[in-house]
């Protein structure tokens, strides 16, 4: 009678080691690379809201995007066969930042962003406007401070010792009346909920003379909120996902479509991409080959692109047969008066 051959207990365990090692280091384990594809081209109309705008609007204005991974060994392998694929270093975009503090800077980008736009949009329409403080932001927070277990980027700082804290003035201020190493309360926001934190304050040195102050130990920036004389011009935007600058130029042409008489994109499909501020000046931007994809594939008829981008822009169009027509821009200026000469799309 033969013996039944039972498994080897260590055989099974070493196996199952092996897999767990290998599933590890091909699904979870980190890389330093980041690997950016083409995003989405998404119609901004839904994400902005101007108070008594007028409606016209046949066509559509989109942002494009960027869609940026961290990359674990399977997308690298994946992105090797992908012609739409880019592999970067961590540090050439991230810096020594976390992701948390990357996110929060991306996050206070598209705030500046919007508000830029609101300001160009209204210069162009004639509309009169003032800057008013919304709420500070925390940006970043060193390992080293002491502090840094209160505070997480992307927190809005509301009040500090029941005081508003809605500026860097007004917190400089609040806190000149302190020491260095005194208690304060400090109430934040994050996540939408509300968090209050006992801070100790720290010493903060001024790097051109030398002297100290109490400060709480991160590094934080005003968000503005732009204000129309006439509240009929107010303009509302929806909370999205999406964080960088480079919507700006797309935020503009909307918004300043939506203040004005008739329909600036003429029935066309128009995308495009580019920084720009309060003056109207578009800027250059990161990964338009990425962006003229994403354009390309909604069926895009125009793309706006910064000048100093398009000779990358033209590449890739080319590569990839698009039909859509590229338009190299300086400022707003130059892409209204293109829209405001076309024939209107049949």
């Amino acid at each position: 009678m033969k013996k039944s051959v039972k498994p080897n207990g260590l055989k099974i365990a070493l196996y199952l080691l092996m897999v767990g090692v290998m599933l590890y280091v091909v699904v979870y384990m980190p890389t330093p690379y980041l690997v950016y594809q083409p995003g989405s081209a998404e119609e901004v109309r839904p994400m902005i809201n101007v108070e008594k705008s007028d409606p016209a609007e046949e066509g559509t204005f989109m942002m494009t995007t960027v869609s940026a991974s961290y990359a674990n060994m399977v997308l690298l392998m994946m992105s090797a066969f992908n012609p739409n694929s880019e592999v970067v270093k961590k540090a050439e975009k991230m810096g020594d930042q976390s992701k948390d503090e990357y996110a929060a800077t991306q996050v206070y980008y598209m705030n500046s962003s919007q508000s830029a736009a609101m300001e160009a949009a209204y210069q162009e329409a004639g509309i009169d406007y003032s800057i008013e403080p919304a709420y500070v932001f925390v940006m970043s927070i060193s390992k080293k401070s002491a502090n840094a277990e209160h505070f997480r980027p992307g927190d809005k700082l509301i009040k500090i010792d029941g005081q508003p804290a809605e500026d860097n003035e007004k917190i400089a201020s609040l806190l000149s009346e302190k020491t260095i190493g005194e208690v304060v309360s400090v109430e934040l926001e994050r996540k939408g909920k509300t968090v209050k934190e006992q801070v100790q304050l720290v010493s903060i040195k001024d790097e051109k003379t030398g002297a100290e102050r109490p400060g709480l130990g991160v590094m934080i920036a005003t968000m503005q909120s732009v204000e129309p004389a006439n509240p009929d011009h107010t303009i509302h935007f929806a909370d999205t996902n999406i964080g960088g600058p480079s919507a700006g130029l797309i935020f503009t042409l909307e918004i300043y479509n939506q203040l004005t008489e008739g329909d600036l994109s003429r029935g066309y499909r128009v995308a495009g991409t580019g920084t720009i501020d309060k003056s109207g000046a578009v800027g250059p931007i990161g990964g338009v080959k990425h962006k003229i994809v994403a354009a390309d594939r909604k069926e895009a008829d125009i793309f706006f692109v910064p000048q100093k981008n398009y000779d990358e822009a033209k590449k890739r169009a080319d590569r990839i047969k698009t039909d859509m027509k590229l338009v190299p821009v300086d400022d707003l200026q130059d892409a209204v008066d293109y829209l405001e000469q076309l024939p209107p799309k049949g």
